[in-house]
């Protein structure tokens, strides 16, 4: 059974953040403002990542809390500009966030150009193009969610699982890196750059979860202040200790939550309606665990809870990518 102490911060950053942010009541302003300031997922001089990891440049970051707080108090142009349809996907909505920034700091040249070759036959997409330093940079960007597989087998990477089990991050970023970001070499991509692609680089925000709360070992290749929570089995959630406990729907995903005690639960109702919702569904659901502070449930930590048997699924998905396990 994993060590689920999950009273406990993973890590101090959902304080931080509480304590540098905790004005802003929008949510879509307190999303932009983690995609902003939240600690990159990977380590740019990891030599696996070939020098190819983007960051946002201090500079561009100048007075933004001011500006975050004049929008929270009249947040209509950035609802208008998400222009949010029912069911819209994490990683549009979190592009899309970061495109309004982009824009607002002068530096977007284009987001999201498909590139064709033909009517029906589509290369890629442009997440982003941007001017910097007089120069044309192509950025893809990606706000990702992994699972440390728990077998103890490795750390790298290939080890951490999407909660679907669809994907792993090292099945990410080799695409990232090894398709994503030569497509302005691609003769199709020429119509729509100006100039020369001077830089081709991965933004990656996210958060990455772990078996055992209280892990302190680093992921290989991932950035050591990185966003971190844990993940438990359903059955396991009796070990949790929190005051009070939130289920996260997917666009509340990104910063750590700020919610009306009517919002929240506790553990026994939270059980009750986990055990009953993974005897139809497999997809872990996100919790938040929170503390009660003038009304308000502040997340301290946060963990997928996955069903009894995903441990063993994430193994066997694992073992696709690496025979040998």
């Amino acid at each position: 059974m994993p060590t689920v102490r999950a009273h406990k911060p993973v890590n101090n950053f959902q304080a931080q953040f509480h304590r540098s942010w905790g004005h802003l009541n929008d949510p879509h302003v307190r999303a932009l403002a983690w995609l902003l300031v939240a600690p990159d997922l990977l380590d740019p001089h990891a030599p696996q990542w070939q020098g190819k990891i983007a960051a946002l440049p201090a500079g561009m970051l100048a007075g933004i809390y001011a500006w975050l707080t004049a929008m929270d108090s009249e947040p209509a142009e950035l609802h208008r500009y998400l222009d949010l349809q029912p069911f819209a996907r994490l990683g549009r909505y979190a592009e899309k966030l970061m495109a309004f920034y982009l824009e607002r700091q002068n530096v977007l040249f284009a987001h999201s150009v498909q590139v064709r070759a033909g009517k029906n036959s589509t290369i890629g997409e442009f997440d982003f193009l941007l001017h910097l330093d007089d120069q044309l940079v192509h950025w893809e960007f990606a706000t990702k969610f992994y699972l440390l597989e728990s077998s103890g087998a490795g750390n790298d990477a290939d080890y951490f699982v999407g909660p679907n089990l669809a994907d792993t991050l090292g099945a990410k970023m080799h695409k990232i890196l090894d398709r994503q970001l030569l497509l302005s070499a691609h003769p199709a991509a020429q119509i729509h750059l100006p100039e020369h692609v001077s830089k081709a680089q991965a933004l990656v925000k996210g958060w990455l979860f772990y078996p055992d709360v209280d892990l302190e070992m680093n992921a290989c290749g991932t950035a050591h202040e990185h966003c971190r929570g844990f993940w438990c089995a359903c059955s396991d959630l009796a070990h949790l200790r929190a005051e009070r406990y939130a289920i996260l729907p997917r666009l509340q995903w990104l910063a750590p939550a700020s919610l009306p005690l009517a919002q929240t639960m506790d553990q026994q109702t939270l059980q009750e309606y986990l055990s009953e919702y993974f005897v139809h569904d497999t997809m872990p659901v996100l919790v938040a665990l929170l503390e009660v502070k003038n009304g308000t449930g502040l997340e301290t930590s946060r963990g997928f809870i996955v069903p009894d048997d995903w441990r063993t699924r994430a193994g066997q998905r694992i073992k696709l990518a690496h025979p040998l396990v």
